[in-house]
């Protein structure tokens, strides 16, 4: 027993020349060796007890917020253990000093990349749980998807830049003034940039104000279409005519937008003439004629009709009705049963409808 004791203390004392380390005890090496391997087990347990844990929690709750604590932890990795154990290991050794640099410079960013992945995962879930409160609920709505999707961008982006301070910052760079050239920097990005900005931010406001969802028909000047994607710079719609209408989220801002979707129902105002020439009986008959006619159409409520004025040249009258529907193509049915119907009723009594004319007499 006394002999391996004495082999194992000789053995300590051998030296090995180690690559950037130098001449290093064989005691000071297996300390390492056991300092490294020691940490990983001991943070691989701890993941796995914490992990054994949170499942069970979880298992009793119907919430997403401990899912999301549970996919954190899952989240860090095995290589992040490894880059902190040999940052211990080599602790104790006596380093030069472009090794610590380097060493604390990977350390800090492996610990640093693991805290950005884990904050980006509870962002996300914060996101993704605001969005579908302010959607009333809805999972699907693609645009609550794209905000969640914006957001997760710019906090992502967030992190890195004040990680990438916090490094730097340690590894004694002097990062004021490196502040300040980043922002002088950022004011001229964001001078050359500012269309794309102002679109970004228009995406915010059209998405926080919601005075369009996607699937709703819209005016906007002369077009009218379906909203079908609503982007980070431009919202495309879908016009009647089947084209494809691209617009900057900033033009949408500050243009004037009909939103026909929030409609119950629609008020058509018309009017239509008949000729002088037609009969007393008839004209008086033109009024219940097109009673007549919207109420033998289906979503149609009639409001009134009045004979209002003498044209120029023809006798005129103003009556207006109701689609009980929002929807654009019960509308344009509606339209174009009327006036089919129209047209028979009024053939069948031989009443004209009248057009501008000129009538010139001569002597």
């Amino acid at each position: 027993m006394t002999e391996l004791l004495l082999s194992i203390e000789k053995l300590m004392e051998y030296s090995y020349s180690l690559p950037f380390l130098g001449t290093v005890p064989m005691g000071k090496f297996l300390i390492a060796v056991a300092i490294f391997l020691g940490l990983n087990l001991c943070f691989w347990l701890l993941q796995q007890i914490i992990l054994v844990q949170l499942r069970s929690f979880s298992a009793k709750t119907n919430t997403r917020f401990d899912d999301t604590v549970i996919a954190a932890v899952e989240g860090i990795r095995g290589w992040v253990y490894s880059i902190v154990s040999i940052y211990a290991a080599l602790h104790i050794f006596t380093l030069p000093t472009w090794l610590e640099t380097v060493s604390l410079g990977v350390f800090l960013f492996a610990v640093v990349w693991q805290v950005i992945e884990i904050a980006v995962i509870v962002i996300d879930y914060l996101a993704s749980r605001y969005v579908r409160k302010s959607s009333d609920g809805d999972v699907t709505d693609a645009n609550a998807e794209t905000m969640a999707d914006l957001i997760r961008i710019i906090a992502r982006a967030v992190l890195w830049v004040l990680g990438g301070l916090f490094v730097l910052a340690n590894l004694g760079v002097n990062v004021t003034s490196l502040i300040a050239g980043l922002g002088i920097g950022g004011i001229a990005v964001a001078f050359a940039l500012q269309g794309v900005l102002s679109d970004l931010f228009a995406s915010f406001s059209i998405y926080f104000d919601k005075p369009f969802r996607i699937g709703d028909v819209v005016t906007i000047g002369n077009d009218t279409g379906t909203v079908e994607k609503i982007g980070i710079k431009s919202t495309r719609i879908k016009t009647l005519r089947g084209e494809e209408l691209i617009l900057s989220n900033t033009e949408l801002t500050t243009a004037r937008v009909q939103n026909l979707e929030r409609m119950q129902e629609r008020r058509i105002a018309d009017q239509i003439g008949i000729t002088y020439e037609t009969g007393r009986e008839l004209v008086e008959a033109v009024p219940g004629i097109i009673k007549d006619v919207l109420d033998g159409i289906e979503n149609v409520r009639f409001d009134r009709v009045h004979f209002t004025a003498f044209g120029d040249s023809a006798l005129l009258f103003d009556f207006v009705y109701f689609i009980e529907s929002a929807d654009m193509i019960t509308y344009l049915d509606a339209q174009h049963e009327f006036n089919y119907r129209l047209l028979r009723a009024f053939a069948d009594k031989g009443i004209e409808f009248a057009y501008p004319t000129q009538t010139i007499y001569s002597k």
